[in-house]
């Protein structure tokens, strides 16, 4: 997990402005990279979905859009709880907060077997140390060697199955030349393959990664290229930080738009998490990806 919570990261200011522009003088809505990422992330679960959570930020995210705008998500952790509603963060998904609060729990080869592998959920978590343009993910191996690799990340786990079938899937990582790559070294979570078509030849039942969420944005397939294309800034980002903190040529949509800084009261919901995380001795809502920060 990088180190620190939400909170912990650089503050940001909210801004009348528009796409890019730097925040105003004056300004008083403070947040941080971080909880700009979450409430991105939350605001795109919508209610009555089926969502495939982790732990750390995609937690953080989901409780949030049940706690706000989707009291209907249910929530779905690896280890086997269905429709946990836990009233803190959890420590992780073994923490028992989640099968107190949970409609059901059944057995992990269940979760895989009959809920995720034919489809029933509708999205999935994934976080990345690599992502390159066609939206495949490295969780694996930095460097050309799998054998003798510059670094062995924590690898697959689940990760590989909720690419292949959820529904649709969200990647939440901070975005850096050095995640943000051509091509991967190792492709762990399969996105778009090589381009289009690939997922059907593949086998590859859910539609992919719909979106990648950032510190700086969010990015969207092209529905042509499949390639990954900016589609949201957040503000005070302009669309040049975005490129200068990409590996490859990114392309820019045509609808760009401006992404609305955190309101209040999803700024105090999201605080409300923390302050009983804290109070606890719970998880860290920090940090999207346990893997991303070793290639930063």
């Amino acid at each position: 997990m990088i180190a620190g919570g939400i909170g912990g990261s650089a503050p940001l200011a909210s801004t009348a402005g528009g796409i890019g522009e730097p925040a105003p003088q004056g300004s008083t809505v403070g947040y941080t990279a971080d909880e700009m990422m979450t409430i991105s992330a939350a605001r795109a679960l919508r209610d009555g979905m089926t969502c495939f959570v982790g732990i750390g930020l995609p937690s953080a995210a989901a409780n949030l859009a049940r706690a706000t705008h989707a009291p209907r998500l249910v929530l779905i952790y690896e280890s086997g709880t269905i429709g946990a509603k836990p009233g803190q963060l959890p420590l992780s998904i073994g923490d028992g907060i989640l099968a107190e609060t949970a409609d059901a729990v059944v057995s992990v080869p269940e979760i895989f077997n009959y809920w995720l592998q034919p489809g029933r959920i509708d999205v999935g978590f994934l976080g990345a140390a690599q992502i390159d343009r066609f939206g495949n993910i490295n969780t694996t191996v930095i460097g050309d060697d799998y054998a003798k690799p510059k670094v062995r990340l924590p690898g697959a786990g689940g990760a590989p199955e909720i690419a292949a079938s959820c529904r649709e899937v969200i990647v939440v990582t901070r975005q850096t030349v050095r995640s943000f790559v051509a091509r991967v070294d190792f492709v762990t979570s399969v996105g778009y393959g090589t381009g289009p078509g690939d997922r059907a030849r593949l086998g590859l039942t859910g539609a992919g990664p719909r979106k990648v969420i950032t510190d700086l944005g969010i990015l969207e397939p092209d529905p042509v290229t499949r390639q990954l294309v900016l589609t949201g800034v957040y503000p005070g980002v302009s669309v040049r930080d975005v490129q200068a903190s990409t590996g490859w040529d990114l392309g820019v949509a045509a609808g760009l738009q401006p992404i609305p800084p955190p309101s209040p009261s999803e700024l105090a919901a999201l605080r409300s998490f923390q302050t009983v995380a804290a109070s606890t001795g719970g998880a860290s809502t920090g940090g999207a990806s346990s893997t991303e920060g070793a290639v930063r």
